[in-house]
């Protein structure tokens, strides 16, 4: 079995923290072959600089994805490329800097990892998931073992039906966007794991990792406010997934969740 862990969106330093001190342990007491991680919200809770990703790289995470925050820092669309081991959406323009995919190898077993942004209730443009993820999956046929398809999507039944889609295609569809762990980790019938979110990993004594009296009063008098990155309660959230090397289907998915 191959095991893999894949981490939510870290927010901010409280995230990245967390992430800095129990990855290495996981790897070692879960004998982790992957751990990837979204992130996106990393840099003060929007976007992802270059020394941050090395950072989170260096802790012992194989991949780094993005989402809709990806270019909020200044001068990353730049670095993106000198930064080994992290992708951008799969279905943002062609024309944007950065990978669409990536391929890890543990053990001789090759991992094939992209992310599709939603298109309901998302700013940012992007082509259709459904069909940028036929695309690639056509793409990366052959030069991997299995394939783990993250989207990055605020709908939930848009979620559902990428999974429904890809089921017996991919080993793994997961979620991320929302912040908020879902209860729905399941195996469905042709052998993909699916889960809508997989959780935040940051402070949860908050509203999606911002402090809470700001977001509360914004949502009173619409006011504008900033929202700062909270720090309390601070949890790694993720789904922990094991895959068949025989016959390259996920096996088990379960939320993992660790408090600091």
């Amino acid at each position: 079995m191959i095991k893999v862990l894949f981490i939510g969106d870290i927010v901010g330093r409280p995230g990245r923290e967390i992430v800095a001190e129990r990855v290495p342990k996981l790897r070692e007491e879960l004998k982790l072959d992957f751990v990837i991680a979204n992130g996106e919200n990393s840099a003060a809770g929007s976007g992802i600089t270059s020394a941050i990703a090395r950072s989170l790289l260096g802790v012992g995470v194989d991949a780094i994805t993005l989402g809709d925050h990806v270019w909020d820092q200044r001068g990353w669309e730049k670095e993106i490329t000198q930064v080994d081991r992290v992708c951008r959406p799969a279905n943002l323009p062609a024309s944007c800097p950065g990978w669409d995919h990536l391929i890890i190898e543990s053990r001789g077993f090759r991992l094939g990892v992209f992310t599709v942004l939603g298109r309901d209730f998302m700013g940012l443009k992007a082509d259709n998931p459904f069909l940028c993820a036929d695309r690639m999956i056509a793409q990366l046929r052959g030069q991997c073992e299995a394939i783990l398809v993250e989207v990055h999507a605020e709908a939930t039944s848009e979620k559902q039906a990428l999974g429904w889609y890809l089921d017996g295609r991919v080993a793994a569809v997961l979620g991320t966007h929302t912040h908020v762990p879902t209860a729905d980790a399941t195996l469905l019938p042709k052998g993909t794991v699916f889960m809508c979110d997989v959780g935040m990993t940051g402070p949860y004594a908050s509203v999606i990792g911002r402090e809470v009296q700001p977001v509360v009063a914004r949502f009173l008098d619409g006011m504008p406010r900033r929202f700062e990155i909270a720090e309390g309660d601070v949890r790694l959230s993720g789904a922990l997934l094991e895959i068949d090397t025989a016959d390259r289907c996920a096996t088990k998915c379960e939320l993992l969740t660790v408090r600091r």
